[in-house]
């Protein structure tokens, strides 16, 4: 929604300066400057991109639309499941879990958090190391290793997407001076047209670096920025998955063990010790 606001934000403020200094809004409206800028940005991605790369971009720029951060309450949720699942592992052993990791979607204590389930790469990771963990034989510190092991992974794949797009908004500028230089070859071969068609190919091609600058400071790159923080937020609920399932590993009542891992939350998002307390009892 913000990402919305703010598009409009920057479109109006760009457009509202240019009339009320006297500008002629139809004269910024240049197609072929704005078609020789964005079909080579869009040419230069898949230059330097692979396909696996681009499938990647196009899928994390519609999210930016719409919120798929974890809030309080569903961090609040996610550990109560927790918590409920290691007291039944606590009381009945660890087998007794083995049917809510084998198919979490069925399970009627990880199933009742949605946001957790639909999360197909963090409801895997939680799965797969719980299964390590049941398969016994691992000590806690090499189980931590094996998470982290995972997380920077997941960390060093996601890293390139918002990169690639500032890459492309970092070009936009020089995008914008060529094709202000092709502007400037087409009005010298106008030269002999008169003063009038002169002007008017002169201001298309200061309108394509006007346009190169704009859409690299004004969309581009806020749009990698924002790109960035969604997936740093994103990460961070594996690092609390992780130290809930260490924490339970290394024999810690389940109570500690979430609240070990509330503590890994971000500071926007994390519950107090007493919410989690209440929200684990019932009590909200």
């Amino acid at each position: 929604m913000f990402v919305i606001i703010g598009f409009i934000v920057v479109v109006l403020a760009i457009v509202v300066g240019f009339f009320i200094a006297g500008g002629n809004f139809l004269l910024l409206l240049q197609y072929s400057e704005l078609i020789t800028i964005g079909g080579a940005a869009i040419g230069s991605l898949l230059i330097a991109s692979p396909i696996s790369l681009l499938k990647k971009i196009f899928a994390e720029i519609p999210k930016v639309f719409k919120s798929e951060n974890y809030t309080k309450k569903d961090y609040l949720e996610l550990l109560k499941s927790f918590n409920e699942l290691f007291l039944v592992a606590q009381r009945d052993g660890l087998l007794a879990i083995e049917k809510h990791i084998e198919d979490p979607r069925t399970s009627p204590i990880l199933s009742v958090n949605k946001k957790f389930i639909d999360n197909d790469i963090a409801r895997n990771f939680f799965a797969d190391t719980m299964k390590v963990m049941l398969s016994g034989g691992v000590p806690p510190h090499e189980l931590e290793e094996l998470i982290d092991t995972e997380i920077e992974t997941l960390e060093i794949e996601s890293k390139p997407v918002p990169a690639a797009l500032a890459r492309v908004g970092d070009s936009l500028p020089g995008l914008g001076i060529v094709a202000a230089v092709l502007g400037i070859i087409v009005t010298m071969a106008s030269i002999d047209k008169g003063a009038e068609v002169v002007g008017h190919h002169v201001a298309a091609a200061l309108v394509g670096t006007f346009l190169g600058v704009l859409l690299a400071y004004g969309f581009v790159n806020p749009l990698a920025a924002n790109i960035e923080h969604n997936m740093e937020t994103r990460l961070r609920l594996f690092y609390t998955i992780k130290s809930c399932i260490v924490a339970y590993a290394k024999g810690n009542p389940p109570i500690i063990a979430i609240e070990i891992a509330r503590r890994t939350i971000f500071s926007d998002e994390r519950p107090t010790f007493s919410e989690l307390e209440n929200y684990v009892r019932g009590k909200s």
